[in-house]
């Protein structure tokens, strides 16, 4: 399995217990729809290794405990701490309309109904407050907030984000 190819899911925070659990953080929209977790893959010397799922108990917060099989004392989950989780692309249900994964429309040109052309998305910022997609035109910057109003739709065809921005944005990172 290739890192292009899966999602970030979240990664290995602190050792739980003294059996090999260990806590998770979920870096997702909502931890319980992971719940049964079955298997993911652990990114150990820049190779995603997949390890099956013994037992997962999701907290509060995006946290989960996690025992894997084959990982049962210490130091064997220590090997494991502070290691990033992925998942296959696969397994996400599929969005339309203006709804997307932040990672499906990286490399998507952003089509302004004002502006026309805005540039290419190099990716997703999520902010606490607001989320953007960071876009380049001409080696500049664009921000552009992440919202039902501006984002009207996305053309998974044409691999383009049609928005439509308040006067004077783009713009104003185009001086």
């Amino acid at each position: 399995m290739h890192k292009k190819d899966c999602f970030y899911l979240g990664h290995t925070v602190k050792l739980h217990g003294y059996k090999g659990e260990l806590s998770i953080k979920l870096d997702v929209d909502n931890p319980w729809e992971y719940k049964e977790l079955e298997s993911v893959f652990i990114e150990i010397d820049e190779q995603l290794i997949p390890f099956f799922i013994k037992q997962i108990d999701v907290k509060d917060k995006g946290f989960a405990v996690v025992r894997f099989d084959g990982v049962d004392n210490l130091e064997q989950a220590q090997r494991l701490l502070s290691k990033e989780l992925y998942l296959p692309l696969s397994v996400l249900p599929a969005l339309n309309g203006n709804k997307f994964y932040y990672h499906e429309v990286v490399d998507f040109t952003v089509v302004d109904k004002n502006f026309g052309v805005v540039g290419i998305v190099k990716q997703v910022l999520d902010f606490p407050n607001q989320a953007v997609l960071q876009v380049f035109k001409d080696n500049k910057e664009i921000l552009i907030p992440v919202n039902d109003e501006i984002i009207k739709s996305v053309d998974r065809i044409q691999k383009e984000v049609i928005t439509e921005t308040p006067e004077g944005l783009i713009a104003l990172y185009l001086k």
